[in-house]
């Protein structure tokens, strides 16, 4: 797959686009965070 053609979402606490990775393979349903540290700084 070509890096223009991968999925995208906005992370929930910086508001930012992130595209999929490799790692994200499996769970990219349940990836929320652009981040560890988004993951880190979400409120409650």
């Amino acid at each position: 797959m070509k890096k223009e053609n991968l999925p995208s979402k906005i992370c929930l606490v910086c508001k930012r686009p992130f595209s999929w990775r490799k790692k994200w393979e499996k769970v990219w349903e349940e990836v929320k965070y652009c981040s560890e540290k988004c993951k880190r700084n979400k409120k409650g």
